[in-house]
């Protein structure tokens, strides 16, 4: 893990304990809400698998996991505006109780995207589980059922959310400090 004196770290966001309390909340929530059912986890690769990870060990479901992977920054911290998918599912959704599982809802074009691909796929029902929602940055309100934590427009790292790929590993969520990428 970097140093926390790592001078590209700014003030957390979210603490490591914050994270543990809500998210176990959300798996408890989503175990009451499909009880008697297997939702499928999809995972939006790379930021999503540690939010995922934890979110799948708190639902007391059998849960079923794929992973899609897009990109809408590349290297970037600023959106470049253009969603493409770099890993599809593997796992028809026909029929299926998916639950999408964001690391962090920004301008809200990717999620955008993402529902109308994937709803048609025709799953049984579809819903957006996201750790983080960026305030004021959606040209209009998502509809989310389950969300962690609103935060602050910054461009935050940790907990899965990284910038160049590095910093993916902090226990918490920090505002980035550094130069943009």
């Amino acid at each position: 893990m970097p140093a926390l004196d790592d001078a590209n770290l700014g003030e957390i966001v979210v603490s490591e304990a914050d994270l543990k309390a809500r998210i176990a909340a959300l798996g408890h929530q989503i175990t009451e809400d499909y009880a008697g059912r297997a939702p499928l986890l999809v995972g939006v690769l790379k930021g999503a698998f540690v939010f995922m990870s934890d979110l799948a060990r708190a639902i007391d479901l059998p849960v079923e996991f794929d992973f899609m992977a897009v990109s809408s920054y590349g290297s970037a911290t600023k959106t470049s505006g253009v969603v493409r998918i770099v890993k599809d599912l593997d796992i028809d959704l026909s029929g299926r109780h998916v639950i999408l599982v964001e690391d962090i809802v920004d301008s809200g074009l990717t999620l955008s995207y993402l529902r109308k691909n994937l709803k048609a796929r025709n799953p049984a029902s579809l819903e957006v589980c996201a750790l983080l929602v960026r305030e004021g940055r959606q040209k209009r309100s998502p509809t989310l059922k389950y969300v962690g934590f609103t935060i602050p427009p910054a461009f935050v790292i940790g907990y899965g959310l990284d910038v160049a790929e590095r910093y993916r590993n902090l226990p918490y969520v920090c505002i980035w400090g550094g130069a943009e990428s």
